[in-house]
């Protein structure tokens, strides 16, 4: 008698790894909040499948592997550079003068190599973007996780309340929304440094933070200014966005029977926004979130660039740019390494955000997991009978 056969997913390796990755944060959360996966146990198979979908997805999954590059060299980057970015070998030794990469240069009894070149201090390319890279993660970082819960906050607020709130919040956005965002930008990063700078300066603590976590030297503190004016002003002109998207899909979910339930059995109002209506509007804000990381390292460059962010002897990929364009394209590689991190690093995070599209629309979603499906044999019921 023929075999019954049932549906399964034919897991692959990056599906068994996401798969211990979901099971430990449900551990985590449980020993948090004990029942936790007992009571969320259909919310866990969710995430694996949608963990699923994300895997037999090439773009995503080179996406993900650029963003864990571009966060791991953030990180670590600085501590395995071969030289810091303020050594200007320069200064000691002419013959590192715009040196073109894989050079090798003896120098009064050293021998220096450069695998990307030197820039006009004779500093090492590759050292200039590791340092670089941390200062791009920790802006982009820092943007997102200030800018977003603002817009997110102000965009539940004003589409749950309505009425008056609703209108003064809406105005004040399309206020900002009116501007061209790179053009506020611009204006509050060049208004912003000689405000802020006597403040990081005459406090110790501040300095020693900034310095950990740019990688930085304290002595450098004066010029951690530009740099968190240039964070300030990316806050300032990116939730407005964030607040118009939340709004609209609060509008359309307040009304829900749920919504409505949860009003009735007297739920407090926080409660409702934060467990029944954000749920429901968090995924087009999920996949806004990785787009804009990318957003957020091109404007950063883009103001570095203008003059606007780092500066010397501080270093991020748009300063880098900035400094090597003087010279292109006789030194070609000032320009063509920093700008190919930069290229990198919004590639996977655009990558990305296409991907959780698809993954976070349950019609996309559904598709591609019944492709990944595969029957397998089971024993039938009455073959189990006969055989006994």
């Amino acid at each position: 008698m023929p075999l019954a056969s049932e549906e399964v997913y034919e897991k692959k390796l990056l599906d068994k790894i996401t798969d211990k990755i979901v099971d430990m944060i449900a551990k985590i959360m449980d020993k948090i909040r004990p029942g936790w996966i007992a009571k969320n146990r259909s919310r866990i198979n969710e995430w694996k499948l949608m963990f699923y979908a994300f895997n037999r997805s090439p773009p995503g999954v080179i996406g993900a592997a650029l963003i864990l590059g571009f966060i791991l060299i953030g990180i670590f980057g600085p501590y395995f550079a071969p030289y810091s970015y303020r050594d200007f070998l320069y200064i000691k030794y002419r013959e590192t003068y715009l040196v073109p990469p894989g050079t090798t240069v003896v120098s009064k009894g050293k021998t220096f190599y450069f695998l990307l070149g030197t820039d006009k201090y004779g500093r090492d390319l590759v050292s200039l973007i590791l340092y670089g890279a941390r200062v791009s993660l920790v802006i982009s970082m820092i943007v997102i996780a200030l800018g977003v819960p603002l817009g997110i906050i102000l965009g539940l607020v004003a589409g749950y309340f309505g009425g008056k709130i609703d209108e003064i919040i809406m105005r004040i956005t399309d206020t900002f929304l009116a501007f061209p965002a790179l053009i506020l930008a611009i204006a509050f990063a060049a208004v912003l440094p000689e405000r802020l700078r006597p403040m990081i300066i005459y406090n110790e603590q501040l300095k020693t933070i900034l310095s950990v976590f740019f990688a930085a030297d304290p002595k450098d503190a004066a010029n951690f200014a530009p740099i968190l004016s240039v964070i300030l002003a990316i806050i300032i002109v990116w939730w407005p966005g964030y607040t118009r998207i939340i709004r609209g899909s609060v509008l359309s979910v307040r009304e829900n029977l749920y919504v409505e339930a949860a009003r009735a059995l007297g739920v407090s109002t926080w409660k409702i926004l934060t467990r029944h209506i954000l749920p429901n509007v968090i995924s087009p804000v999920l996949v806004l979130i990785t787009l804009d990381v990318g957003a957020v390292i091109l404007v950063e460059a883009g103001l570095s660039f203008l003059g606007l962010g780092a500066q010397d002897p501080m270093v991020d990929w748009g300063k880098i740019v900035y400094d090597g364009a003087q010279f292109f394209p006789d030194r070609w590689w000032l320009v063509i390494f920093p700008g190919l991190a930069t290229f990198l690093a919004v590639l996977g995070w655009n990558l990305v955000g296409d991907t959780l599209r698809d993954v976070l629309d349950p019609r996309t979603r559904r598709s591609i997991e019944f492709k990944i499906k595969k029957k397998k044999p089971v024993p039938s019921s009455e073959e189990g009978g006969s055989s006994q």
